[in-house]
C-alpha cells in the first residue's frame, strides 16, 4: 500500500468525511522520483464543527501519528461542509519549495 493510500485509509477510519483529497506533492520538491514525502490533504467533515483550526489539525495529526514518522511535509486544509461550500471547493496552493535549507 502506498503512503497516499495509507493516509486515505487512516483518515476515512478516523473521521466522518464528506470530501477528501490527498495530493502527493513530492515531485515539487528536491526528492528522488517516486518519493512519498510531501502531501497536501483537504478534508471536509462535520467532525470539525465548532473546533478551532489548531484543534482540527491536532486531530488529523493524531490520526496520522504513525505516518508522520516518515512524512516530511503535510499541508492541511480542514473544513466543515459549510466552509467547503463557502470556498466553492477551493483551497490555497502549497508554498513553493525552498530547497530544504539549500542555498539557491
Amino acid at each position: 500500500m502506498t503512503m497516499q493510500q495509507t493516509i486515505e485509509s487512516r483518515l476515512n477510519s478516523s473521521f466522518s468525511i464528506e470530501h477528501l483529497a490527498i495530493e502527493n506533492e513530492s515531485h515539487l520538491h528536491n526528492v528522488a522520483p517516486g518519493s512519498e514525502s510531501h502531501f497536501k490533504v483537504t478534508i471536509v467533515s462535520e467532525d470539525f464543527r465548532e473546533l478551532m483550526l489548531i484543534k482540527r489539525h491536532r486531530l488529523v495529526n493524531k490520526a496520522l501519528e504513525q505516518e508522520l514518522q516518515t512524512i516530511h511535509a503535510l499541508a492541511l486544509h480542514t473544513m466543515t461542509p459549510d466552509e467547503w461550500l463557502t470556498r466553492a471547493g477551493k483551497v490555497a496552493d502549497s508554498p513553493q519549495c525552498r530547497g530544504g535549507g539549500k542555498n539557491q
